[in-house]
């Protein structure tokens, strides 16, 4: 004989139904239409001023160099600063030349490996890359695959970003803009805005740098050859 199937009571499960049943008898409030006019960001009148500012806000470093020589005694100071260890170089003949002048105590006996060599190991120290473009609007920095991997900028505890003025824009459409139109993207695997060092806050808002990637970032921007 065929058992009959018995009927428990289930409060959870009516509680649960029922305020879904609630739910659907709801009307829904049309959301208010957004105001596409509203600013988000202020205007960039300056954008050199606005990215300085902008690195100081990101808990970045921006050192301003007036040419070559400079941004070499710069990288050497930075240098000095790192406990010993590798450096991972992208290689590129403007950082070779800038290694080479910043030929000090801060880089003789510290082995380089550059990016032709492969990837960075995990106890490098720091990386040196150059980047593709600057944003002003949110001090951000825009690299891509050709700074040495997608490693480059995310393994060692200090990156270095060497870049020229001249590669300041307002803002990331112009910046997507511009990389685009230089088809940058066709012979890079990966491209990468960086805005300030690593780091979180999710635990009890206690600030913590080099959560995800490195907890120094120091841009070397110069002004001149």
């Amino acid at each position: 004989m065929p058992t009959e199937k018995v009927q428990t009571d289930n409060p959870s499960r009516e509680r649960v139904l029922g305020r879904i049943r609630a739910g659907l008898r709801t009307a829904v409030v049309e959301p208010t239409a957004l105001d596409r006019g509203r600013v988000i960001f202020e205007p960039v009148s300056d954008p050199l001023e606005r990215f300085q500012r902008e690195c100081v806000a990101n808990l970045m470093e921006c050192a301003l160099t007036v040419d070559c020589a400079a941004s070499a005694r710069e990288l050497a100071q930075v240098l000095q600063s790192l406990p010993a260890g590798e450096i991972f170089v992208q290689d590129d003949p403007s950082l070779r030349r800038l290694i080479e002048m910043a030929a000090s105590a801060a880089v003789s006996g510290r082995p380089i490996r550059w990016s032709s060599q492969g990837a960075p190991a995990e106890a490098s120290q720091a990386t040196l890359t150059l980047a593709e473009v600057l944003i002003a609007q949110t001090g951000s920095v825009l690299v891509t695959a050709a700074c040495g991997g997608r490693g480059a900028s995310v393994v060692a505890p200090c990156h270095i970003i060497y870049a020229h003025v001249a590669q300041l824009v307002p803002n990331l459409a112009t910046a997507l803009g511009r990389i685009s139109q230089q088809r940058i993207f066709d012979h890079n695997s990966f491209a990468c805005v960086i805005s300030g060092s690593s780091r979180t806050a999710d635990i009890e808002k206690i600030l913590v740098q080099g959560a995800h990637g490195p907890r120094r970032l120091v841009v070397i921007l110069q002004s001149g050859s």
